[in-house]
């Protein structure tokens, strides 16, 4: 395969340390990190003067928290390429995880992809699990199923349907309505077996919650937001039980077939499978 024409990009407000942790680990399997776009979201814990001592594609400083659509079509942006893989500062990858997810990408015609999950602690080995794992399951995928830890957008989607929804008041609802219209107009996407991320989970938007006084069962935007998908009560009763038999039966396919499923959670020294 040749080269592929790629940039990557998060957000980050605060929470350095797992800033570090991410761009430790591309770092580690070989991101050239001039094809890394950082947006920070108006950070007050060093989290700027760490960004500014890497060798970045680009650096981008907002003055406050614009939200993650503001930040991520910002990154996009910035270093426009054939995929940009929009992620979370809270992950880690591992080795061969974005050559595995371009080239399945195009190996099975598909527009969006996500790498598989394991969330939680990272009290393993990440690295050889990622391996072994992505061997495992290398010609398993879910589809219509991606999510926003981590995605790969082919720049035909941009095209189709724009870019993310800009209003710093949604506060997370961003991914759902890009998911929604992504379905609307049946553009190929699926999550992907062959590449893996950990993902210490949702380590931001916890501090957002805490700085709001909000619990953590609590959502952060409004919780009228679902009325912008225009879906009624009864439709949308049937797409949670759409998605929810889904996910059943990938999970008890996975299980059945290779012991293991795309989406773990790490509790208590062990995977729950998800």
């Amino acid at each position: 395969m040749n080269p592929p024409d790629y940039a990557v990009t998060f957000a980050c407000y605060n929470q350095l340390e797992y800033t570090r942790l991410c761009v430790d680990s591309l770092l580690r399997h070989g991101l050239d990190l001039r094809r890394l776009v950082v947006v920070d979201n108006g950070s007050s814990d060093g989290t700027r003067a760490y960004l500014q001592t890497l060798p970045l594609g680009a650096c981008i400083f907002n003055r406050g928290n614009l939200g993650c659509g503001v930040a991520w079509n910002q990154g996009a942006l910035a270093l426009q390429a054939e995929w940009t893989v929009v992620m979370n500062n809270d992950v880690v990858v591992s080795a061969g995880w974005l050559d595995a997810l371009i080239a399945d990408a195009e190996r099975h015609q598909l527009k969006i992809v996500s790498p598989s999950l394991i969330e939680g602690a990272l009290d393993y080995d990440f690295d050889a699990f990622a391996v072994d794992a992505g061997n495992r399951m290398k010609d398993a995928l879910r589809l219509g199923a991606p999510h926003a830890v981590c995605m790969a957008i082919h720049d035909s989607v941009w095209q189709e349907i724009g870019y993310f929804r800009a209003e710093p008041k949604l506060l997370g609802f961003e991914d759902t309505l890009f998911f929604d219209q992504v379905k609307r107009a049946g553009i190929p996407a699926a999550t992907l077996g062959s590449s893996w991320l950990h993902h210490f989970g949702s380590i931001t938007q916890k501090a957002m919650k805490q700085e709001r006084g909000l619990s953590g069962k609590q959502g952060l935007g409004l919780r009228t937001n679902y009325r912008l998908l225009g879906y009624s009560f009864l439709q949308r009763r049937v797409n949670r039980y759409t998605r929810k038999q889904m996910q059943r039966e990938w999970r008890a396919t996975e299980l059945d077939r290779f012991g293991m499923t795309m989406h773990g959670v790490r509790e208590n020294g062990a995977f729950n499978w998800l």
